[in-house]
């Protein structure tokens, strides 16, 4: 068996949502001069491949630390949208219709993958419409993923994430599916267990045998 990452790599040049983070990772301890390597991490939740929580956008939503984390592992189906060039709507993903199975894990793989992990942010991403966001409740996925910091792109009422976080959808932002042919996969991603977050860095793979 075989785990094939698909995380964003974290350094320094990582491209940041909407360019207004920063990453730092600056050493406490050298070998030359301490005999070992110590590094302090400077990011934010919502650095690279992360999990939000609800919370991140429900008043009452639970912390990072209180969602099950059964919800991010299990079988995940890979949809092929590399030739949507916006919004990833309702009527698109009834294409896929046959391949989504309740309790399934979704992400999407788009060209949002083909983007340099270290480029500058490119605000025409690829992202999932709200109306496409209400196809997912109605299939009863457990978990949606896409290949971009961001899942909504220039809503200020956060329509696709409200519908998903209040359903107890799981929102995974950040992965990289350039890689990966599209298809079924067991899927694992858990979120760092930060007490009281909106959302956690976390490490995505899939399982090939």
């Amino acid at each position: 068996m075989k785990l094939l990452d698909i995380s964003w790599p974290i350094s320094a040049a990582i491209t940041s949502y909407k360019d207004r983070y920063i990453v730092k990772i600056e050493p406490l301890k050298e070998f030359e001069k301490d005999g070992v390597r110590e590094s302090m991490i400077e990011l934010t939740s919502h650095t690279g491949t992360h999990v939000d929580a609800p919370a991140h956008f429900l008043r009452d939503g639970k912390t990072i630390d209180h969602v099950e984390l059964e919800r991010f592992a299990g079988s995940c189906v890979v949809l092929d949208l590399m030739d949507v060039t916006d919004a990833i709507t309702d009527e698109r993903l009834e294409e896929h219709d046959g391949e989504i199975a309740d309790e399934d894990i979704v992400l999407f793989k788009t060209t949002n993958s083909l983007i340099a992990a270290t480029d500058p942010f490119n605000p025409h991403f690829v992202y999932l419409h709200e109306s496409g966001a209400r196809y997912l409740v109605e299939k009863g996925v457990k978990a949606v993923g896409i290949d971009y910091l961001g899942i909504e792109r220039g809503d200020p009422s956060h329509a696709t994430h409200t519908i998903l976080l209040e359903a107890g959808i799981a929102i995974i932002e950040g992965l990289r599916l350039a890689h990966v042919e599209p298809g079924e996969y067991p899927f694992m991603c858990l979120p760092l267990n930060v007490i009281g977050a909106d959302a956690a860095p976390a490490r995505a793979v899939l399982l090939i045998e």
